[in-house]
């Protein structure tokens, strides 16, 4: 090639929206070889196709030498180069496929067995970097330090990598600088997926869990549906919605802040359990166990109550649990947790008179309001007596509860969807599920009384003149159904990612987020 068109071919490869003087050393210089490689002509991003035959797991845990050495003789394997060693005339090389990594042995005389050598002197000595993706064909084999290794007599460059990976280093098999940056991590998960292999199991890990609760719900004959994101009214929670315009419609719409109310329209239909993993939309702030965008379970079955419910959760977490992690028994930092069946059950106004020694089940909102101050909790003017007694128990009890307790029976003015106590007056059939510390479950046997109903929402508007952006509004479809009758009905949310937090022993919801919400980059 003459020495104008490499120099066409160079200029190509700078011309993109990233000015060279953004690039650092390492960039302007991965961008020369790819140039190089062009020049020789070698396509650095081939076809998709490659014959992958086998994978490093595979190879590892089967190979036995000898004994089957027959069934490795040809093997086609591809993935990221972690790191290369120079032996001269050979190179040893790692690389990391999906489902491991493995060492690979590439000498120069299988490579280019002519006399020719040029090609592996260019290529692997100057122009193949770590994070390249390649195909090798060949035979396994074991070294004599023992290691399962592939011998490499054909390799294929599937992707050269233009920005180098950051470095973990190891010893005996172990990192012993791990990238652990969170604003690196969770910006550029893709990377943290390759440099640190401990993030993959956990998601493996999410995955086993949510695959364990939909066996479990799919065996007892529930339905899994699908129901809308898009909403005109945000309903089934009290949370502030993201608003949006549906231009066609011209028509204010809200992303879902929950799906109750929809799923108990389909209960009001003639189904009588269904189920959604749902993504839920909320405008508020962001912590270690609050992401905007969050993914909620939630099931409803008619002709069943709160107790039931209770019993079932129980079967569904212990199930959960030994799925992902073959036992009932997790951790959670130093913290045991045992999520096998049953679980303690604690009323709520039980709770705030243990753990702060005022009984407030007889109170009204002037005098709980008066405790909230003994206690020296902030608490807004606008608030009702549902809202404050919401934040003595957040505030004062929750933390206290470390293995799965169900908080039961809570005021009637928590809980604008909840069907009254059946023998508790000024209760609800209403239970939350507490576990190291957080609501994980928040169950109800719903309330299908419409003219009732009605008034809750009513109460709920109430709220929200008073200036409760968190108060639910009124749903006049949702009413409606009602007004069909809906059966007597129980009904569950489980908060997937803070159980994914504790079944993966994780500190953070964004850890258990392949792609957590983040303040927007500045790329200028």
């Amino acid at each position: 090639m003459e020495e104008s068109a490499a120099s066409g071919i160079f200029a190509k490869i700078f011309n993109t929206s990233m000015s060279i003087q953004h690039l650092s050393e390492q960039e302007i210089i991965r961008r020369q070889k790819l140039a190089e490689l062009r020049r020789l002509g070698i396509d650095a991003y081939p076809a998709p196709l490659y014959p992958v035959n086998t994978t490093s797991a595979f190879i590892r845990e089967n190979y036995k030498g000898e004994e089957n050495k027959d069934q490795f003789a040809d093997v086609c394997v591809a993935g990221r180069i972690l790191s290369v060693r120079d032996m001269g005339k050979a190179n040893f090389a790692v690389i990391q496929d999906a489902a491991g990594k493995i060492q690979l042995y590439i000498k120069q005389d299988d490579i280019c067995p002519g006399e020719d050598k040029s090609m592996y002197q260019a290529v692997w000595k100057k122009l193949i970097d770590i994070g390249d993706i390649i195909g090798v064909k060949g035979y396994v084999f074991t070294t004599k330090t023992g290691e399962t290794s592939i011998h490499v007599k054909e390799f294929t460059l599937l992707s050269k990598s233009l920005r180098p990976l950051p470095i973990v280093k190891e010893k005996d098999g172990e990192a012993f600088d791990e990238v652990t940056d969170p604003e690196f991590r969770y910006r550029q998960r893709y990377a943290d997926l390759i440099v640190n292999p401990g993030v993959k199991e956990t998601f493996i890990k999410r995955t086993k869990m949510i695959n364990a609760i939909r066996n479990f719900l799919n065996e007892r004959g529930a339905l899994e549906v699908d129901t809308p994101v898009l909403q005109i009214i945000p309903g089934g929670a009290a949370a502030r919605p993201f608003t949006t315009h549906h231009n066609a419609l011209d028509t204010p719409m809200y992303m879902r802040i929950a799906n109750e109310l929809y799923l108990k329209r389909l209960i009001v239909g003639g189904f009588e359990w269904v189920y959604e993993f749902s993504r839920n939309f909320r405008n508020e702030g962001m912590d270690r166990t609050h992401n905007p965008e969050f993914t909620v379970l939630e099931f409803y079955v008619a002709y069943k109550d709160y107790e039931w419910m209770m019993e079932t959760t129980e079967q569904l977490l212990e199930k959960a649990a030994v799925a992902t992690n073959g036992s009932s028994k997790v951790m959670a930092g130093e913290k045991e947790i045992d999520f096998k069946a049953p679980y303690p059950r604690v009323t709520m106004y039980d709770s705030i008179t243990e753990f702060t020694g005022f009984d407030i089940s007889e109170m009204d909102e002037t005098a709980i309001r008066l405790v909230c101050k003994k206690l020296s909790l902030h608490v807004d003017a606008n608030w009702g007596k549902g809202k404050l007694i919401d934040e003595i128990f957040s505030s004062r009890c929750e933390a206290n509860y470390i293995q799965p307790t169900f908080i039961t029976d809570y005021p009637i003015e928590m809980s604008p969807l909840t069907k009254k106590h059946r023998s508790k007056p000024g209760l609800v059939e209403r239970f939350e599920l507490m576990c190291n510390g957080k609501e994980i479950a928040n169950a109800y046997s719903e309330l299908n009384d419409p003219l009732e109903q009605r008034e809750r929402f009513e109460e709920q508007a109430r709220l929200m003149e008073r200036g409760d952006d968190e108060a639910m509004f009124i749903d006049h479809d949702f009413l409606r159904a009602l007004e069909y009758g809906m059966p007597p009905t129980s009904g569950i949310g489980f908060g997937i990612d803070r159980i994914a937090m504790l079944l993966t022993n994780q500190h953070s919801i964004q850890d258990v987020l392949f792609f957590p919400m983040m303040r927007p980059e500045n790329f200028e």
